[in-house]
Formats: C-alpha cells, sequence, structure tokens
C-alpha cells in the first residue's frame, strides 16, 4: 500500500490540502497528515483541522511520497523548519517521490530539492527564491524526476490525479477519476 505523508502548518491551503488527502484515500493509500506541533492546526481560510499526529512523532519513519500543500503562511512555516527540511531530504536521498503545490515548492527549494529540475509554483513563488538553475515552468503539473510540483488550488485534482497515475497506475486514477464525475 503506498504510504503518503501531508503535513500541515499554520496557514495552508485547505482546498489543496483535502484534496490531496481525499483522492489519495479513495486512491487505496494509506495518507498521514502531520501538524507541526500536537494542536489543530488552522487553515489559510479559517477552518481548522485536527492531523493525525505531528511531525515529531513520523521524523523517523518512511514513506513512498510526501505532498505539501500550498498556502500562506503555511508553506513559510514549511520552508523554515528544520523537520520538515530534513525528512524532505531525507526522502529525496531516498529517491522517494515529494510533491508540493501552489507556493509549498518554495520548501523544496529551501531544501535544494529543486537545484536544476524544471518546476511550476503559484505565479511568482519560485521567480522570488532567486535559485537561478530552476527552470520554471508555467503549466498547471510538472513532473521531473521524483519531483512533482504544481500552481494551486485550481490544479489540486489534476496534480493529485497525477499522483495516482504516477505513483500506482493509470487504471487507478480513471477508476478515482470517474468517481467525481468529471
Amino acid at each position: 500500500m503506498l504510504r503518503v505523508l501531508v503535513p500541515l502548518a499554520p496557514g495552508f491551503e485547505e482546498l489543496e490540502a483535502v484534496t490531496i488527502t481525499d483522492l489519495l484515500v479513495r486512491a487505496g493509500a494509506e495518507v498521514t497528515t502531520a501538524g507541526l506541533d500536537n494542536n489543530a492546526v488552522t487553515a489559510s481560510r479559517g477552518i481548522t483541522i485536527i492531523p493525525d499526529t505531528s511531525i515529531d512523532d513520523i521524523k523517523n519513519e518512511v514513506y513512498d511520497l510526501i505532498v505539501l500543500p500550498g498556502g500562506l503562511p503555511g508553506a513559510d512555516y514549511l520552508q523554515n523548519d528544520d523537520r520538515v527540511q530534513s525528512l524532505l531530504k531525507n526522502h529525496a536521498s531516498n529517491n522517494k517521490h515529494i510533491a508540493a503545490i501552489c507556493a509549498a515548492p518554495k520548501a523544496l527549494n529551501q531544501a535544494g530539492l529543486l537545484d536544476n529540475k524544471t518546476a511550476t509554483s503559484f505565479p511568482g513563488v519560485l521567480e522570488n527564491t532567486n535559485n537561478k538553475t530552476i527552470t520554471i515552468s508555467d503549466k498547471a503539473t510538472v513532473v521531473d524526476g521524483n519531483i512533482i510540483t504544481s500552481r494551486g488550488p485550481g490544479t489540486a485534482i489534476d496534480f493529485t490525479l497525477e499522483l495516482i497515475e504516477l505513483l500506482i497506475g493509470k487504471d487507478k486514477r480513471d477508476a478515482v477519476e470517474k468517481q467525481l464525475a468529471r
């Protein structure tokens, strides 16, 4: 079974986090949400979510995929949290998949995971990193090796369907997409 971690920091984009979690669960993945502490997390639009666990409790776990939802200031917290940065670097060094949407690719950049990669983000986010080695794309979703990035809330469904296809297969993607009556 595909094991997925979705870190939730205060100010995360709820549409992205819930879409990612919902669709991956529909695909049969075991999804764990983890807060930066043991408290409920308030998202960018005021919705409060209780994570399954905390980053401290899962920091030694191995996941097949880590997906960072965007939103501000959530993405800033993910970018600046040493534990999250360590998780990202560790998973990348083990050739695990890592994905980020909206403003969250800035956290991948902070970890050095976008060096010499093609990536996308919410407009302006990657341009403001001053990392001249990133090839910035305006595509909705970009896959470059084990790094997957996407633009924002409007691309959350297609982004997650792409993750499902990449990690589980096209048949599962098609089955989940059919449930959405698109």
